[in-house]
């Protein structure tokens, strides 16, 4: 107590200073006479210029701030619209497997591709369906579109896939309307070259290429094309017709299974 008392008599010049200060504002402020209210607002207006800076730098701060918050929900919003788009397309395209299959003439198995093996060499991919769900050697694998190719090595779970554009494939087709056949193959990209075609073979640009069912694998008629160029050599024999395929590794999410005609 006795420290109180002396800190209080040794600052009392300070304390009186503080007291009359804090007094004269309270009058100030609650006095409502012309002349205060007019000194009130003077100080008022030079407080306000004196807290100007304040006042910018905290706007400038919530406008980031705000800015920022609009950044963030702009891309949320921008992930939902894709999932939407996303989940738009798949259902469509599931839907586009769904009638395929059921106005199709074959026994189909649908599979989804779980592997693509594509190299150099060989190309390939995996699916989900083995030797526990029917599946065999040599059993025709195609899409919406057409062949995708033939199974090769089938595990218990799991069946690998030798795909058309692999450099050791080889497919007996046959172009509509001539009937003209040939022996189709990789050539580049989506690119098939035909050989082996007669050379009085009346066919043109535009021709559907599909499986002539000369092959104890494929069916006749699944689709393998559409004639995108004739070569006709004076000196051979036959004809040369590359196709464009509409087979694409990288777009097939599920695949067909074909394991006998209805």
């Amino acid at each position: 107590m006795r420290d109180i008392y002396t800190l209080i008599i040794r600052n009392k010049d300070h304390l009186l200073y503080f007291f009359v200060f804090f007094l004269s504002l309270s009058l100030l402020f609650n006095n409502e006479s012309p002349n205060i209210l007019l000194i009130r607002a003077k100080a008022n207006d030079r407080f306000s210029k004196l807290y100007s800076p304040v006042v910018w730098y905290k706007n400038n701060i919530n406008l980031k701030n705000e800015i920022n918050f609009l950044r963030e929900k702009n891309i949320q919003l921008s992930l939902k619209v894709d999932d939407l788009v996303q989940s738009g397309l798949q259902n469509e395209y599931l839907k586009k497997l769904l009638n395929f299959k059921e106005e199709s003439t074959y026994n189909l198995r649908t599979a989804k591709v779980i592997n693509l093996g594509s190299g150099p060499i060989f190309s390939s991919l995996t699916i989900d369906l083995g030797s526990k769900d029917g599946i065999k050697k040599n059993l025709p694998i195609i899409t919406t579109n057409g062949i995708v190719g033939k199974t090769i090595l089938i595990n218990e779970e799991t069946s690998l896939v030798q795909t058309i554009n692999d450099a050791n494939f080889r497919l007996s087709v046959k172009i509509l309307p001539s009937e003209a056949t040939g022996i189709m193959r990789f050539y580049d990209n989506d690119v098939f070259e035909i050989r082996e075609i007669q050379k009085n073979a009346n066919i043109k640009i535009g021709d559907k290429v599909v499986t002539s069912g000369f092959s104890k694998i494929y069916p006749e008629g699944l689709n393998a094309g559409v004639i995108a160029e004739i070569i006709d050599n004076r000196g051979s024999f036959q004809k040369v017709a590359r196709s464009r395929n509409p087979y694409s590794e990288n777009n097939n999410l599920y695949v067909f299974v074909v394991q006998e005609q209805n």
